[in-house]
């Protein structure tokens, strides 16, 4: 949170976020995408890259899906998360 208070100190316009859910608990997390959703709001775009993906597609207009560093997939979120092989390979459904 910190981090991301000092990131919006400036001002910006683009928000570039890696991981911020990584190794915080439950609770955190959870008002993290809700304070991320709300910067979001405030006309800041989001760049996140996270690992858990369906709290970032909950929260997200427009996901890519890298293999071996490069986009495989993009399209929006719905579209993805319906897609056979996103559920197969990313989601574990």
């Amino acid at each position: 949170m910190v981090a991301i208070a000092r990131g919006l100190m400036s001002l910006p316009r683009l928000l570039m976020l890696d991981e911020p859910s990584l190794g915080l608990a439950p609770m955190i997390v959870e008002e993290m995408f809700r304070t991320i959703t709300k910067i979001n709001r405030e006309r800041v775009t989001i760049l996140l890259v996270e690992q858990n993906v369906l709290k970032a597609m909950e929260i997200a207009r427009v996901a890519f899906v890298l293999e071996a560093g490069k986009v495989a997939m993009k399209g929006d979120t719905r579209t993805l998360l319906n897609d056979s092989q996103v559920k197969k390979a990313y989601l574990g459904l």
